[in-house]
């Protein structure tokens, strides 16, 4: 019997460290009210590297140098203008909150604009027990909460936004516990250790932690050559093809591309024939995000009615790691 009980005290200090810390907090309700992989994705994670390189959770590079929370982004800013609420990840007290900045990219304002102010409108919930989260970029005039309310778990605290130091709608959310920064998907995690670390979400947010390195975020049709901003805008998307149209273009965009990643986007006819085909290089280096286009200008007085469907395949190292079809119907 006393053998059985030393055997169950046993364990690293760190380990032992961090499930009394995370003993003291409710685990996390999903901080955007979105479905992760689908209306939503997690641009980057917090950096675990101390030097000028980084390392995410997983010893990925999905993180920049000091990226200190977690990027849950948007598709483009059409999806964030209709309003996605950011909520509470745990029941607190609201101790500081911003709002009235401009939901302007940083690209158009300047970081000197935003000098001190780089979170943009957002909110800080203290949780007891040296615990907090931060909720950044939020919305201009959308924040529900003030310093001194107490909020529940999933509360609405406002939403997504593009103000301070951004250039996507985006929350950063960060999390601290006696004023250091905590990955809360790997809290506790061994240094240089690859998926080591305690997950601080919900059981049922357990998909959080078990995202693709690479996602494709928006996949689409136009009617002439597209452009990076466009995609981002949502502009894009009001531009779809018809029977009349100049061109038929079919667009990717990816996030969390790797060096020598190889993309190819192939459009065919209704007749199933190739209409246009193109084959990226391989990327020289990573790439936070990444867009690839293929389309032909028409050709005969209309365009041939039926489905056209354009197919994405990135490959990583000869192997296919993400698909994506996707079609337009073209009536007469």
């Amino acid at each position: 019997m006393r053998a059985l009980v030393s055997v169950s005290v046993v364990c690293a200090a760190i380990t032992c460290a961090s499930a009394a810390r995370s003993a003291e907090l409710q685990p996390f309700a999903w901080p955007v009210a979105c479905e992760l992989g689908a209306t939503c994705f997690i641009q980057n994670y917090v950096d675990h590297d101390p030097s000028d390189k980084t390392s995410d959770f997983r010893c990925g590079h999905r993180t920049y140098d000091g990226h200190d929370g977690t990027d849950i982004r948007l598709p483009d800013l059409d999806v964030q203008r209709k309003g996605v609420e950011v909520v509470a990840a745990a029941p607190g007290r609201v101790a500081h909150t911003r709002d009235g900045m401009d939901d302007v990219s940083v690209k158009v304002l300047g970081k000197a604009a935003i000098t001190g102010r780089e979170c943009g409108n957002g909110a800080v919930v203290e949780h007891g027990n040296g615990w907090s989260t931060q909720y950044c970029h939020m919305a201009k005039g959308s924040l529900k909460v003030k310093p001194g309310d107490s909020v529940r778990s999933g509360q609405a605290l406002g939403l997504v936004g593009l103000s301070g130091n951004t250039e996507f709608p985006h929350l950063h959310f960060t999390v601290k516990h006696d004023g250091k920064i905590v990955d809360p998907f790997a809290e506790g995690a061994a240094k240089g250790e690859c998926n080591s670390g305690r997950s601080l979400w919900q059981p049922t947010q357990g998909a959080v932690s078990n995202t693709p390195s690479t996602e494709i975020i928006n996949a689409g049709f136009a009617d002439r050559v597209v452009t990076m901003d466009e995609i981002e805008t949502g502009e894009v998307k009001r531009s779809l093809p018809g029977s009349q149209s100049a061109a038929i273009v079919a667009y990717v965009r990816a996030i969390g591309l790797q060096a020598d990643d190889e993309q190819a986007l192939e459009l065919r006819s209704p007749g199933g024939q190739v209409v246009a085909e193109y084959r990226a290089p391989k990327l020289p280096r990573d790439q936070a995000q990444y867009f690839i286009s293929a389309g032909r200008k028409r050709a005969g007085s209309t365009w041939p009615v039926g489905s056209y469907r354009a197919t994405f395949v990135l490959r990583r190292q000869g192997a296919e790691i993400a698909r994506r079809s996707f079609a337009l119907d073209i009536a007469q």
